[in-house]
């Protein structure tokens, strides 16, 4: 919710503290950044010190960071402030993922816990450009980022008296050198890939990318040579982790990269108010619910590989319904489309969150989740990138031949590069160029749920290959120790598995 709210806030925040147009992108990416170069490290940190400990901490660091946020009087102020939210927030995801697999060993409950907590994260993107709008009508830009406080406060209050502690005690040593290993592996290729996406072709960038890969390289080298790595890389030789990670980067390629579309064909191409548009994407949640109900009762009787393969398919129906989207027609078509996207994704991310904790043993489940998400950051990134660069090109070729009289060569120049500079000319003439814009991004967006749909599509067989073996209630990996709760917990992780279970 705390991502989806701040794009309602930078008009707000632009007019009053009035950063560069370096800066606005950098308040806007700073939080992404840190968050995708953190996430292993956090993970292998909460397994060392106890995920609880973690989790508590990050929220902590994640309410005061909200209201140095709120506050800020520069940019600069800002964007620190962002960095440290995006710090905490790398502490929040491996760590609850980690505490659902050591919290749930009944392999039907462990898939509620997972259900619920991806309808939670979806509920949120959904609900915060709503409660965004809301509070941006009736209070300043700051109210965008106290939102936090209410949710961590509760988690602060409750996580004491409701969550276990769990630990590996015999982690070894914390790999400090590892940790900014992969920081560095993983902050360059993140940057280079947007900047690319935003700006094209550059050679700063681009050396970003290959710096990266090679730290990445190198990083990858020390976890397999070193006594107490980060994440065990065994993990990866299991067709079952490595095969619902890639589905993972490839359900966020997809998602990610085509709902830059949906917002803006919503408010540019059908002229909504950022508001309006908001509440017309919960259509979306009755396919939601719905996805959710099946994943339940069919992940019982049918193979995951099998109801993964059919979630991504579903998606890929969705994008293809995208394809046939016009200017002017009902939202129906995109509404629908944009629906099957997510319910096919709800389906895919709950089964594969599933495996990926099932196949790490107990004690290193904040790694192998951290891993997993690192790895959704990046598909993230590469559809903003790819998926952007296709329908951005497909505008270009488009409008290449645009001409309206009445239009500065300036402004029609402008107009050719993004839809925003269309809608910003004025008069009549300004409209015919708004229209023939419209139409442009309009087949950009076709293209581009083409390509997205295919891409899903190949995964699905892909996933029919990888996962086929693996069975309907596929047990969690054991090791014959159980991670030990620091002595004050309120809870014991060694006990019984039948009292954890209960517990």
């Amino acid at each position: 919710m705390d991502v989806s709210v701040l794009s309602f806030a930078m008009p707000f925040i632009s007019a009053h503290l009035e950063p560069s147009g370096t800066q606005l992108l950098w308040i806007m990416d700073m939080y992404g950044f840190v968050l995708a170069g953190m996430l292993i490290t956090m993970g292998a940190l909460g397994d060392r010190i106890g995920r609880r400990k973690l989790l508590l901490s990050g929220a902590v660091a994640f309410s005061a960071a909200s209201v140095l946020a709120a506050y800020s009087t520069s940019p600069g102020m800002l964007i620190g402030a962002r960095a440290v939210l995006g710090l905490a927030g790398a502490t929040l995801m491996p760590s609850t993922l980690a505490l659902i697999r050591n919290m749930f060993h009944d392999p039907a409950q462990r898939k509620t816990a997972i259900a619920v907590w991806t309808g939670a994260m979806t509920g949120g993107v959904t609900v915060g450009p709503i409660v965004g709008g809301l509070l941006l009508e009736h209070f300043w830009w700051g109210s965008a980022f106290l939102i936090n406080l209410p949710a961590m406060a509760l988690l602060l209050v409750l996580g004491p008296i409701l969550l276990p502690e769990f630990r590996d005690p015999a982690a070894g040593r914390f790999d400090l050198l590892g940790s900014l290993l992969s920081l560095g592996a993983v902050l360059p290729v993140v940057y280079g890939i947007k900047e690319l996406a935003v700006d094209g072709w550059a050679a700063g960038p681009a050396i970003a990318i290959v710096a990266g890969l090679l730290v990445g390289a190198v990083f990858w080298h020390r976890q397999r040579t070193i006594a107490h790595p980060l994440i065990d890389l065994r993990l990866f030789r299991r067709r079952t982790y490595s095969g619902a990670v890639s589905v993972n980067l490839v359900t966020n390629f997809a998602l990610l990269g085509f709902n830059l579309y949906t917002m803006q064909y919503l408010q540019v191409v059908r002229g909504m108010s950022p508001l309006a548009a908001s509440l017309w994407s919960l259509v979306v949640m009755p396919f939601i619910i719905a996805a959710m109900t099946v994943t339940g009762i069919v992940a019982k009787r049918i193979r995951p590989g099998n109801v993964i393969a059919a979630g991504l398919l579903v998606s890929a129906c969705g994008l293809a319904v995208t394809t046939r989207v016009e200017v002017h027609q009902p939202l129906a078509v995109i509404l629908t489309g944009a629906g099957l996207l997510a319910a096919g994704m709800m389906v895919a991310t709950t089964l594969t969150a599933d495996l990926i904790l099932a196949a790490a043993p107990p004690e290193q489940a904040g790694a192998a989740s951290a891993m997993a998400e690192t790895g959704s950051e990046l598909g993230g990134a590469l559809g903003f990138a790819i998926l952007g660069s296709i329908g951005t090109a497909v505008y270009h070729h488009r409008m290449a031949g645009v001409r309206v009289t009445g239009v500065p060569a300036e402004a029609l120049r402008a107009a050719r590069d993004t839809l925003g500079s269309a809608a910003a000319v004025p008069g009549r003439a300004g409209q015919a160029l708004l229209e023939a814009a419209r139409t442009a991004f309009t087949h950009g967006l076709n293209v581009t749920g083409l390509s997205a749909a295919v891409v899903l599509a190949l995964a699905a067989l892909g996933v029919l290959v990888v996962l086929r073996g693996v069975p309907v209630s596929a047990p969690a990996v054991e090791v014959d120790r159980q991670p030990q709760a620091p002595t004050h917990g309120r809870h014991e992780a060694n006990v019984p598995r039948a009292e954890a279970t209960r517990r």
